[in-house]
């Protein structure tokens, strides 16, 4: 066992967060903390951090174990870049480097006598580098940030320079780098695309150390962990398996726990009519035995009904209207920053009832297309057309207008004055306003608490079509199946952007892909596009291909009449360079290919290095070394003869 907490309270002011609390982990395991938003998880990650004391319980931590800790928000100081704040963490391999260098710069210089010690130190120092990573720290960094997103030019940007959420991911890096036997992280996949998240996957899937995650995406949370430690009014209480067998688990419980309520309560009606019968023969005999029934009833311990937060709550968004089948086109959009292009030539048509994810890596462009549709921003080129009947809601958290001086009652209850009092409350808990927090003022709650009511306020209004930028941000798990749930059941037409890939493959009934500048086209939820879109990529590229010059359907292959009445050898001569033309052509496109191959290779080769099981064995990481040194000196005449080809 690597990890106990026992009997954790915590209470702030007379708000009880935590209650005997208990759960341990043992070395390697992978765990997840779930609970609605304010149940105390990031609460319990601290008082394991000892950054606050519990007021009661105990958190123990095997001895000689090194703890690290992602917090949600991070601050720093430090002038480091990027690349230097994750190097920081290796600090004890670099140092053991300089000691090796200087005892090699010392060794001509030993005395004789001192030679036999010397060298004992020299290669116990040799064999502490090499356990721990020596020959391939700096390459398991880049590996790490360029697996996090980072760009190669973005290495040598200072801290001071990055956004929070950039920041945040500097901050992950440095703490895998640094390789504890314990990770803590809360909510690491906040700041990352789809590509960084899978990447994360696949490195805490081959962690050596244990986790403990606080997070809200499901995807990722059953891809890694085997264990669920879910907080819930204020108890702590552990699933073995993945967050499906946890949800699954869970229902399950709920269900019994339902049956044996309902039928205590059977019983006990049963019993109260009995004991009403008995008394109402009045007689003393009757009357003796309906006073023993009461006495066994009075006794009789009473379940208490299983509640779940928000069971009961369910949202209904009906359009006011029906929109034609043809909900909107667009043909040809482009659009591009300071000469950096986002994307160009993107064109697609959605239709009545569909719900549409479109999805692609930070900084692609997604929200630029939301924007521009809802002529936020203008396009360089394209065109947008609505369907008829067609009215927008449109969810961006920058962009919804709330009124700071009223409550968030007010703000629901003045813009749908049809609603009652219970429909708001009950619209409000769903995006975590329950009691008396329906009463506090809009200009009182955090931007996330605003983008919560902006969406409450959305999933009210009469639209047809829903354009919606990340929905889920700052959602709990029970609010986003219930989100996901209202938007299953909408009988108008949806287009969302999303990094939450559960949410996506539960909703989407399309998914738009937008990769290296263009749009793909995938008809079914995320699992499908995650089975079709390599083979749909390939396919693409290869379309792209130049066709090789042949001739058209029906022409003539003989020589013209000029050509054979005196200029025979003219025509010769052209035929001659239009043979050599194509063989330049067909050579340039298989040097392309060959190049775009190379690429690939190099890149899955450095993957390779960078993983934490290859890593550690030196020899296996000189040698991807070296295979990477061949084929960039390959990659590198290819460029050459492609440039020769191209200018012939």
């Amino acid at each position: 066992m690597i990890l106990s907490c026992q009997n954790i309270t915590k209470s702030f002011g007379a708000d009880e967060i935590i209650k005997d609390a208990s759960f341990h982990m043992e070395e390697h395991e992978k765990a997840a903390v779930v609970g609605i938003n304010g149940a105390g998880k990031s609460t319990l990650l601290k008082i394991i951090m000892r950054e606050i004391d519990p007021d009661a319980g105990t958190v123990s931590i095997a001895k000689d174990k090194t703890v690290g800790y992602l917090a949600q928000n991070q601050d720093y100081g430090s002038g480091n870049t990027v690349y230097e704040e994750v190097l920081s963490a290796k600090q004890p391999v670099i140092k053991l480097e300089q000691e090796i260098r200087q005892m090699e710069a010392q060794m001509d210089t030993v005395a004789p006598d001192d030679l036999g010690a010397f060298m004992e130190k020299y290669e116990r120092l040799m064999r502490k580098f090499e356990l721990e990573d020596g020959y391939s720290y700096q390459s398991e960094v880049s590996g790490v940030l360029y697996g996090l997103g980072f760009t190669a030019q973005e290495f040598q940007k200072k801290l001071k320079e990055l956004s929070g959420g950039q920041r945040t991911r500097v901050a992950l890096g440095r703490l895998l780098a640094a390789k504890p036997d314990i990770l803590l992280l809360d909510e690491p996949t906040n700041h990352l695309d789809m590509e960084s998240i899978q990447w994360l996957e696949n490195y805490l899937l081959n962690y050596k150390g244990a986790v403990l995650i606080v997070s809200h995406d499901r995807y990722f949370l059953d891809k890694i962990v085997s264990k669920v430690v879910e907080i819930f009014q204020h108890k702590a209480n552990s699933f073995q398996g993945n967050y499906t067998a946890y949800a699954q688990k869970k229902a399950q419980i709920r269900a019994a726990q339902l049956h044996a309520y309902y039928n205590q309560q059977q019983e006990i009606r049963h019993q109260e009519e009995v004991i009403a019968k008995l008394k109402s023969f009045n007689r003393e005999k009757s009357v003796r035995r309906a006073e023993s029934r009461e006495k066994m009833l009075e006794k009789k311990e009473r379940l208490e009904k299983p509640v779940d937060d928000f069971t009961d709550i369910h949202i209904s968004l009906k359009p006011c209207i029906t929109s034609g089948n043809d909900v909107m086109s667009v043909e040809g959009l482009a659009k591009a920053f300071e000469g950096q292009a986002l994307f160009h030539d993107a064109s697609f048509s959605i239709f009545r009832g569909e719900r549409v994810a479109l999805i692609g890596n930070n900084g692609t462009g997604k929200t630029t297309i939301l924007k521009i549709i809802n002529n936020m921003l203008p396009a360089d080129a394209g065109a947008i057309t609505l369907g008829t009947n067609v009215h927008i809601g449109y969810y961006d958290q920058e962009h919804q207008v709330l009124h700071m001086e009223k409550t968030l009652f007010d703000e629901i209850s003045d813009a749908y004055p049809n609603l009652t009092n219970t429909q708001i409350r009950n619209v409000l808990a769903a995006f975590l306003f329950t009691n008396d927090d329906v009463f506090k003022r809009i200009g009182d709650l955090s931007g996330g608490e605003r983008g919560r009511v902006s969406l409450a306020k959305l999933m009210l209004s009469e639209a047809n079509f829903l354009i919606l930028d990340e929905p889920t941000n700052h959602l709990d798990i029970t609010s986003k199946e219930i989100l996901e749930n209202a938007l299953v059941h909408y009988e108008g037409t949806v287009l969302f952007v999303s990094h939450d890939r559960y949410f996506i493959n539960q909703v989407a009934t399309r998914i738009l892909d937008l990769h290296e500048r263009q749009l793909y086209n995938y008809i079914g939820n995320y699992d499908y596009y995650l089975e079709k879109k390599e083979v749909q990529r390939a396919a693409a590229k290869q379309d792209a291909l130049p066709a090789q010059v042949l001739p058209k359907a029906g022409a003539s292959t003989q020589p013209d009449t000029e050509a054979s009445a005196g200029g025979t050898e003219s025509w010769k001569q052209r035929k001659a360079m239009q043979a050599k033309a194509r063989k330049l052509e067909n050579e340039r496109i298989k040097t392309e290919s060959r190049i775009e191959g190379l690429e690939a290779e190099i890149k899955e080769l450095e993957a390779k290095m960078a993983r934490p099981d290859v890593a550690v064995i030196s020899a296996k990481v000189l040698e991807l070394h070296t295979q990477v040194q061949e084929k960039e000196a390959e990659l590198e005449m290819l460029y050459e003869r492609w440039e020769e080809l191209t200018n012939e």
